[in-house]
């Protein structure tokens, strides 16, 4: 019959056995994992992407402005790189809109604004706006400036009627802008619903 030392001198070996067992077992299947892993390449970086002879092209869009990254490896810049331009504006376009803005003013003989208007009054002051000083009746403002066909008229214009006895400003589309009568006020017109007499430009 067996001695307890003996009962405890074999368990002793068989979880020795058992322990590296699965010590060995568990290395191997680290190991197999670690072999069966794909490599992961670094982030490539702009150099990288020069030196494999790679870059990319900025597209050409007008507006664009792209100097801010010349330098940069690995980004081509359009040619010719086109730069920001500030859209230029006229005198008349000043005038114009100085005049679009008073649109529904009242209208009233001898006044030349700021809340009221007769026709040459609100030329005038339109372009006071502009920083050009027009003479203040309508005859006077046709007298002025250069001459412009009614094929040529620009906005800001000025424009006259009635032989000279009533002037606007030139809208765009067959349009004036005007101080028309009493109760209609600062208002915009067909320029067809007037006989034309004339147009006159000042200074760009």
């Amino acid at each position: 019959m067996a001695s307890k030392t003996d009962d405890d001198v074999r368990t002793t070996r068989s979880l020795r056995r058992a322990f590296c067992w699965t010590l060995a077992v568990g290395t191997a299947f680290s190991g197999a994992l670690v072999l069966s892993a794909p490599r992961q390449s670094p982030a490539p970086t702009s150099t990288d992407l020069t030196s494999a002879g790679m870059e990319f092209t900025l597209p050409d869009i007008p507006g664009v402005d792209y100097s801010g990254l010349t330098g940069i490896p690995g980004i081509k810049l359009p040619h010719p790189v086109r730069p920001q331009v500030a859209p230029m504006t006229t005198t008349g376009e000043v005038a114009i809109e100085a005049a679009r803005s008073k649109l529904g003013a009242d209208y009233r003989a001898n006044s030349a604004g700021p809340d009221a208007f007769d026709c040459s009054g609100l030329v005038q002051w339109s372009y006071e706006q502009a920083g050009v000083s027009l003479p203040r009746t309508s005859y006077e403002q046709l007298g002025t400036g250069t001459p412009v066909s009614q094929g040529e008229l620009r906005p800001g214009d000025l424009v006259s009627f009635y032989g000279g006895g009533h002037s606007g400003l030139y809208a765009g589309d067959g349009n004036v802008i005007h101080a028309s009568t009493y109760g209609e006020g600062v208002t915009t017109s067909p320029m067809s619903s007037m006989p034309f007499a004339g147009a006159r430009r000042f200074q760009d």
